[in-house]
Formats: C-alpha cells, sequence, structure tokens
C-alpha cells in the first residue's frame, strides 16, 4: 500500500533527513539513501512503513507488511504529520527570523527545517528523562540497550525493527533490570515512575491533549523527574507546542554564546531576554539554534 501525504511549501526533507541520521546507534528508525524505515504501533497492528519524496516532492508512504483498515490508513497519515510537524504554518516564523541577528542564517540555511518529534508522549518523556545531564550519543546508547532489551521486534527481510517499550512493561522494571544497561539509580527511578503515571492514568497524550502549556506543564511536572527542561521538551516533542521553551537547555546556551562570540554561556536572564522576541515560536527558534550546533 502506498499513500502521498500533502506537505507544505515551508517543509525541507533534507534538514528533516538529516536530524533522522544524526546518531548510529538510533534504533527506532532506519535511514536508507533517500528513505527512512519505522516500526509503529497502529489501532492494535504493528505496521513497517517506509518514508521517502515523491516525484512531486510530497511524501510517499509504503506499507511494507500488511494491510491498513482504513481507519489504520487514516491512523498513519496522522503519525507521520505529527512525526513531521506537517501542520504548522512556519510562514509568521519565518517572517520574523528573516530579521533576527541569530536567526536569519539559520533559516536561510536550514529552509522548512521542522521539529522532528516524538509522537508516543511516553516515548518522549523517557528519551527526555535519559538525556538529562549527558551527552547526547551517551543518551542514544541507553535508548538503544533499553529498547533492544524491552521492546517489541518485528524482523522484515532478515532486518529487526524495533518499537519502544511500553508503559505496562517498563512499570514492573526495577533497578536490577535497568542498571546493568547503565542507567543511573535517578534514571532508573524516574523512568518507572513515570511508565507507573501512564498505567495508573494519571498521564496519557489523550488527557494533555487541548490544554494550555502552562497546564499540561504543570501536569507532568506532578511526575517525580518530570522537571522544567523535561516538560517542555517532551511538549515541543509530542504536542508541538510553539511557545515550549527549555529555558535551562545548554544546547541553547552554547549556541547564542557561539553566535554572538560571546567569552562566557549567557545566564538565564540573558537567554530569557533574546526570546522575548520570539514569544510564540520559543520552540522554533530553539529547534534552529540547536540546529547551528
Amino acid at each position: 500500500m502506498n499513500i502521498i501525504i500533502p506537505v507544505p511549501k515551508e517543509f525541507g526533507f533534507e534538514s528533516c533527513f538529516s536530524f533522522l541520521q544524526r546518531s548510529p546507534k538510533e534504533v527506532l528508525h532506519r535511514c536508507g539513501v533517500n528513505s527512512v524505515r519505522k516500526l509503529v504501533r497502529i489501532h492494535g497492528a504493528v505496521v513497517l512503513f517506509e518514508l521517502c519524496p515523491s516525484r512531486d516532492l510530497q511524501l510517499e508512504v509504503k506499507v511494507l507488511n500488511t494491510k491498513l483498515s482504513p481507519n489504520q490508513k487514516k491512523a498513519l497519515i496522522r503519525f507521520v504529520t505529527e512525526w513531521f510537524d506537517l501542520e504548522t504554518d512556519l510562514k509568521p516564523f519565518y517572517a520574523m527570523a528573516k530579521h533576527d541577528a541569530l536567526l536569519k542564517d539559520l533559516v536561510r540555511d536550514h529552509y522548512g527545517y521542522r521539529i522532528v518529534g516524538q509522537p508516543d508522549l511516553f516515548e518522549s518523556l523517557v528519551w527526555a528523562v535519559l538525556g538529562q545531564q549527558i551527552n547526547v550519543q551517551f543518551a542514544y546508547a541507553l535508548k538503544q540497550r533499553f529498547v533492544q532489551q524491552f521492546g517489541n521486534t518485528l524482523v522484515f527481510d532478515d532486518t529487526p525493527y524495533f518499537l519502544f517499550p511500553t508503559p505496562e512493561t517498563v512499570a514492573v522494571l526495577n533497578d536490577a533490570d535497568l542498571l546493568p544497561l547503565q542507567f543511573s539509580r535517578q534514571k532508573s527511578k524516574y523512568t518507572q515512575l513515570i511508565a507507573q503515571a501512564f498505567v495508573d492514568g494519571e498521564l496519557s497524550k489523550e488527557k494533555l491533549s487541548g490544554l494550555p502549556l502552562s497546564e499540561a506543564k504543570e501536569k507532568l511536572m506532578k511526575i517525580k523527574g518530570v522537571g522544567n527542561w523535561t516538560a517542555n521538551y517532551a511538549l515541543m516533542k509530542t504536542f508541538r507546542y510553539r511557545d515550549a521553551f527549555p529555558l535551562e537547555d545548554a544546547g541553547i546556551h552554547n549556541a547564542i554564546r557561539n553566535l554572538q562570540k560571546m567569552a562566557r554561556k549567557p545566564t538565564l536572564a540573558e537567554v530569557k531576554h533574546i526570546f522575548k522576541k520570539y514569544k510564540g515560536w520559543e520552540a522554533y527558534a530553539t529547534l534552529y539554534l540547536w540546529k547551528s550546533l
């Protein structure tokens, strides 16, 4: 089954594809020369699909391992739309950014780059916890071990494809399961607590959907281990809140320091001041500053 998904003019496949290739330890998708394969759960089915640009520069999705019902097809289109943030109109952001000293060169060089998200809120939160206070490549190594150990696997054409572990699977784990993967005790505990919150019904994507940023963030931060940075990151990556702002992010600080040729990192107050002019587009300003690194 082949599905064509229209994309806005302000969409750059190459920029988004380069993000998907940023670590050789990435285990939740596999990139080819100009395509990516990913395994997802769709209405009870495990679906492997391949995504690439179509001849008219839309997105072409090929389902590789099964046939989809009309509802499953609709859900897969929804997944891809969220994954690449195709519904956000970037024209106002670009109109603002092209006159901004920090962003103007970045939006010119990476035009069409969008938030490549994580539509699964549980995955997004756990990934954010894994990335706390360590470099991104070690975070990918932790995720690789975690997914390969506890996620479901589909072998297609002699190649394994993985699903992120479910909250039900993770909630029954303990330190004896996670510390051998090189999780710290803190990361182990936080991962278990997040999983338990999903299992208990305390947290779900549906419960946060449509809430203002402040309310959604408040609900997330009730879970131990989910602070301001983690909550903003998840809301940016799963719900595409344009005003999500991970203020404490070291990448933002390093990008500003580099672009402004500062001798030191900016203070939190200085970062807040810079971001005032990006109000309503903090997530995308963050995205392009990260890209500069």
